[in-house]
């Protein structure tokens, strides 16, 4: 490979997959940057994808699978015989064990979790159970827990016995427990190593330290972080007892996903997730979900036009400023959509205070409809020297982009107070309500008017 620098990291991969060792793939994979290990392996054929992930050896294959979107991993692995994909499972982290063994079919995840080391299986089955937004589904369970009643020489031998066991944790600290499993203290390794092997650790922990409940949303646990600068914290059940560890690097990476989810929800895509390495017919069939609904909708604002067809054919100007006026209200619905979105998500706002932001955004709209309709009711005077025609356009406008905030502000309210998910269903409500009214006021007003537009 030396001797063929510029060789695309895909054909690479699939060559080094096919040498007699493993080792040359091993070091090549352990080169290749998150985003091009996943460029590289999309671009191979299933057999290809396969070939990599066997050959290299089941601690490589999964520090390559970690790499990866979880779309793309839990593609992988279903193209996996169980026995490869168990021993896979095996040396990833608890937490993404359980995100990938949680997405397959259960017919599928009970068959890897029978062929998994128990004590592995054990975890991921208890993590599983956790929502994949709320401390539990984000914690891991590699974490050092000690009893109260060592000193720190039995635990620093314990570390020291154990270190083929903890090599992979990412320790930062140990915790502390009395003999029911509460968590009674944090223990800092900087201080457990340079105290007297015959201290007790409870005289040299940091008693009651901050934890986060395992049933805390994301939202929770980020503010969490964000007030305290910590590289992880201790995860805690209802009665206290310490159950993993959360870290902030993986709430960062989760919060960073949902924003990624709401995107593509907005744009329609049902599921929050699809890369184009996922199969041909799951990818139709999320985009179809959202756009069959969508032309169905598109169909009941059209039927507006149709039932003022006669004042469009007398002034067809009126077509010209039709999807105009139309696009201008949704963008202004979409902002307004947009903020909801994120106050929802930051707590900052309850589906129940509609009034509050109903006001809020009405506000916006009369400022905002207002400033937008003289300029639209303008561009229709210059264009065509008639100030009624100014006059049904621009105020037509004002009034659509009121209607737009107001919707686009409240209906992720109403969505999140009746458990639909806001972001996936506010556009095609937004979309659809817009565009009935934009043309009922361009329409309406023009009817009103129509003898001082036909001239």
């Amino acid at each position: 490979m030396a001797d063929e620098p510029d060789l695309e990291p895909w054909i690479a991969l699939a060559r080094l997959a096919e040498a007699p060792t493993s080792e040359p793939l091993v070091e090549f994979v352990g080169n290749l940057s998150a985003s091009d290990a996943a460029l590289a392996l999309s671009r191979l054929s299933d057999a290809e994808q396969t070939l990599v992930l066997t050959t290299l050896p089941a601690e490589h294959a999964a520090d390559l699978l970690d790499q990866l979107p979880d779309a793309q991993a839990l593609d992988l692995i279903e193209q996996l015989s169980p026995q490869a994909a168990s021993a896979i499972l095996d040396e990833l982290p608890s937490n993404e064990q359980a995100d990938l063994i949680g997405d397959l079919s259960p017919r599928v995840a009970e068959a890897l979790l029978r062929r998994m080391d128990p004590a592995e299986a054990a975890d991921a089955r208890l993590l599983s159970r956790y929502a994949d937004d709320v401390a539990g589904g984000l914690m891991v369970t590699e974490y050092l827990k000690y009893a109260e009643n060592l000193t720190v020489g039995q635990v620093v031998a314990d570390m020291r016995e154990r270190a083929d066991d903890y090599r992979d944790y990412d320790v930062q600290y140990a915790y502390v427990c009395d003999d029911q499993g509460r968590l009674t203290g944090v223990l800092r390794l900087r201080d457990l190593l340079l105290a007297p092997p015959a201290k007790p650790i409870v005289e040299l922990m940091i008693r009651r330290p901050l934890s986060v409940r395992d049933d805390e949303p994301l939202d929770d646990v980020a503010d969490f972080f964000s007030t305290h600068d910590y590289f992880g914290a201790p995860v805690v059940d209802a009665d206290d007892r310490l159950v993993g560890v959360v870290q902030q690097d993986a709430v960062a990476e989760a919060w960073g996903e949902r924003r990624d989810s709401d995107f593509l929800k907005t744009q329609g895509i049902v599921g929050g997730e699809e890369i184009r390495t996922m199969p041909l017919g799951r990818r139709s069939s999320r985009r179809l979900a959202w756009l069959s609904v969508n032309i169905l909708l598109n169909v009941l604002a059209a039927s507006v036009i149709a039932a003022y067809q006669d004042t469009l054919s007398a002034v067809i100007a009126l077509a010209v400023f039709l999807p105009i006026i139309s696009d201008m209200s949704g963008c202004s619905g979409n902002q307004a959509v947009a903020v909801s979105l994120r106050e929802l998500s930051l707590g900052l706002v309850r589906p129940h205070e509609l009034l509050h932001v109903w006001i809020k955004e009405v506000s916006v709209g009369m400022i905002n409809g207002v400033v937008l309709g003289l300029l639209i009711g303008a561009v229709a005077l210059i264009w065509r020297g008639n100030a009624a025609l100014g006059l049904v356009v621009g105020a037509a406008l004002c009034l659509n982009t009121m209607v737009a905030v107001s919707i686009g502000g409240v209906i992720p309210l109403v969505l999140k107070r009746f458990n639909v998910d806001p972001a996936i269903a506010s556009g095609p409500i937004l979309t659809t309500v817009t565009d009935m009214c934009g043309f009922f006021f361009v329409l309406g007003i023009a009817t009103v008017f129509l003898e001082y537009l036909v001239v």
